[in-house]
């Protein structure tokens, strides 16, 4: 199956993709960061899952991700699995749901960095990547610290027929955290990941009481402390009808339609 992700990714992580059936002894390892289904097949409307968050947390303790009908935003800290609705509120999510895409990993510091001052957006993802533990680009972020602004956003559950992507993020709602303490998680992927992740970086928030949450747009975060986790291989969990994507699979469109829904603003 991996044949058909670009060569340059096969050489960056080492992705493996499996059926459900064939999970079996698939279990958290160091550097690995375990996935189900792809930002293709998201794109495209797939939003049934067939993994539960039980299953999900077997491998990792630190990740982001949705659920089943694309209801709200999915935050992994400590182990723990956290739900942010459309509002920005954040409740615990029990392990017999079902995720049709996300990303754990057993996070493991390789780098960490003492973020002593405010810093704009830009130049924390600027501090993560001069301080990349792989040369591919790809590692797990984790930051601890004060939160002064968050622009954040989540997604309602959405209604059958599933409408793709392109169509069902009119219905994201936007929201600002209050200052507060509190977590950003998520990876940073090389660009060659497109199709099959998210290329760049992709990050959830959590409050330290653990009230709000949401995919970040944008933020101001500071003093606080940076931890970078390297990634070395992916496996692919691939839910029924959802194929690996062939290279160069996600098009102008689709690029778009991921932008839009990552926040081309930036707040400084």
């Amino acid at each position: 199956m991996a044949s058909a992700i670009d060569p340059r990714l096969v050489a960056a992580l080492h992705p493996l993709a499996v059926r459900h059936g064939a999970l079996g002894d698939e279990r958290a390892a160091p550097r690995v960061v375990f996935q189900t289904a792809t930002i293709a097949a998201l794109l495209d409307g797939a939003y049934d899952g067939d993994l539960t968050i039980a299953e999900l947390r077997e491998h990792g303790d630190l990740g982001l991700g949705t659920f089943d009908a694309l209801d709200g935003e999915m935050i992994v800290v400590d182990g723990e699995v956290w739900r942010a609705r459309v509002d920005g509120t954040v409740s615990p999510v029990g392990d017999d749901e079902c995720t049709p895409f996300a990303a754990v990993t057993p996070f493991t510091a390789d780098v960490t960095v003492a973020v002593e001052r405010e810093l704009s957006w830009d130049e924390l993802l600027a501090l993560a990547a001069a301080n990349s533990p792989m040369e591919s680009g790809a590692f797990a972020l984790r930051f601890d610290g004060a939160l002064p602004a968050v622009h954040a956003r989540s997604a309602p559950k959405q209604p059958r027929p599933y409408l793709p992507l392109a169509e069902a993020a009119a219905s994201l709602r936007d929201f600002m955290l209050a200052p507060s303490d509190g977590t950003l998680v998520g990876f940073c992927f090389p660009p060659e990941a497109a199709g099959v992740e998210l290329p760049g970086f992709h990050l959830h928030v959590i409050t330290a009481d653990r009230t709000r949450g949401g995919h970040v747009l944008s933020a101001r975060v500071g003093p606080g402390t940076l931890r970078l986790g390297a990634l070395s291989t992916l496996h692919i969990e691939l839910p029924p009808g959802v194929e690996l994507p062939p290279t160069g699979a996600t098009d102008a469109a689709g690029a778009a339609v991921l932008r839009r829904i990552e926040g081309d603003a930036r707040e400084s």
